[in-house]
């Protein structure tokens, strides 16, 4: 930025763009969703070097000394190969309804014989604004640790990585980005900088054997020292992701499970969670709690019978009239029975009463004929 004047302009414009995100739209970008990572020149495509899952649920925030607050957890897993060497990473964030970021940590390794790297970026938001801390580990090596801190003026409309892949959910679902779309941001350095939400319209592309429309994204880090990293994202009309990619690296992540896309065109809901086969009587905690509520429902069943004995004659007349009667048609015969039968209080036949139904109704045969 060339003048101080075009920082808070920024900020201002950004905070109130999230603040103008509703809750009903977060509610429909909260789901997982798994995609392959492959090759970049490897069409079909269909060999998996790898896989990228990300989740954003509901969750509590605890942090000590302050209420529990209700935000969004966003998480997101990483596996694949870097020039041929395992690489791995995780981000896991707390976000506010208005995507501001109350903590995040993003870890990544390195998996190179016999000194891996490791490396984790945690961030946590104050009152005073933010302290970013990175911290960096070559094999037995002792970490190396920095700290940054930003002040509250510094961070108004900041948009970090957690936050950043709701937004693109958000963004998908609403089919536009709007023109000159900027938040400051925080880079993979610890410093601040700026990131820039563009939309490359819609385009179609492939999901296993099928093809069908998406909405394509492009996000921008512009760092201090002038190098830009651009990520380009394709999404189903849903919010979920179809493709995405770094422009330049030689893997992409890639959806490659079709059974998504509905004949129509549209897109049927996928499961938050995958579905797991469940035997409960090889869990301990789930048979014990159905034989406590088998035996509850017993004792429960035998109390009412014995507060109403008139149950059991009610039953053992209706028993006695079907099986002397034998209907053709027990169900209307049922029916008639207890539509005539006397009132609650008056005796039944099996306490010595006459029958509540005529003998021998003429529109219900014995079906033995007799």
């Amino acid at each position: 930025m060339e003048s101080g004047q075009e920082i808070p302009a920024l900020t201002d414009t950004a905070a109130e763009f999230l603040s103008l995100i509703g809750l009903k739209e977060l509610e429909h970008c909260l789901f997982a969703e798994t995609l392959a990572v492959v090759g970049t020149g490897d069409p079909p495509r269909d060999k998996a070097e790898g896989q990228w899952w990300m989740a954003a649920q509901w969750a509590p925030y605890r942090r000590e000394g302050e209420p529990v607050r209700n935000c969004i957890l966003v998480q997101a897993r990483f596996r694949g190969w870097q020039d041929g060497v395992p690489r791995s990473s995780t981000l896991k964030a707390f976000v506010t309804p208005q995507l501001e970021t109350l903590e995040q940590e993003e870890q990544e390794c390195l998996e190179l014989r016999p000194h891996p790297t490791e490396k984790s970026t945690h961030m946590v938001s104050h009152q005073h604004g933010m302290t970013v801390t990175k911290t960096v580990q070559e094999g037995e090596a002792e970490p190396q640790c920095q700290s940054f801190s930003y002040c509250q003026a510094e961070l108004r409309g900041l948009l970090l990585e957690g936050a950043s892949l709701l937004l693109l959910r958000v963004l998908a679902r609403r089919h536009t980005v709007p023109p000159g779309l900027i938040f400051p941001a925080i880079d993979t350095e610890g410093h601040l900088c700026t990131s820039s939400y563009s939309a490359l319209g819609i385009q179609r592309q492939a999901v296993g054997s099928a093809e069908t429309e998406v909405f394509v994204m492009e996000r921008t880090m512009h760092t201090s020292t002038g190098v830009s990293t651009v990520w380009q994202s394709s999404f189903l009309p849903n919010g979920r992701l179809v493709q995405m990619m770094q422009v330049g690296s030689p893997t992409l992540m890639l959806l490659q499970d079709e059974s998504i896309l509905s004949k129509s065109g549209g897109f049927e809901p996928q499961l938050p969670f995958p579905k797991e086969p469940l035997n409960w009587e090889e869990d301990i905690q789930l048979c014990s709690w159905f034989l406590d509520r088998k035996e509850e429902l017993q004792l429960s069943h035998a109390a009412y019978l014995q507060q109403h004995p008139e149950v059991r004659a009610l039953l053992s007349d209706f028993l006695q009239a079907l099986l002397l009667q034998q209907p053709h048609d027990p169900i209307s015969f049922a029916a008639e029975f207890f539509t005539h039968r006397r009132p609650m209080d008056t005796p039944f036949a099996s306490s010595g009463s006459a029958s509540p139904l005529p003998s021998s109704p003429p529109d219900h045969r014995p079906a033995n004929g007799e």
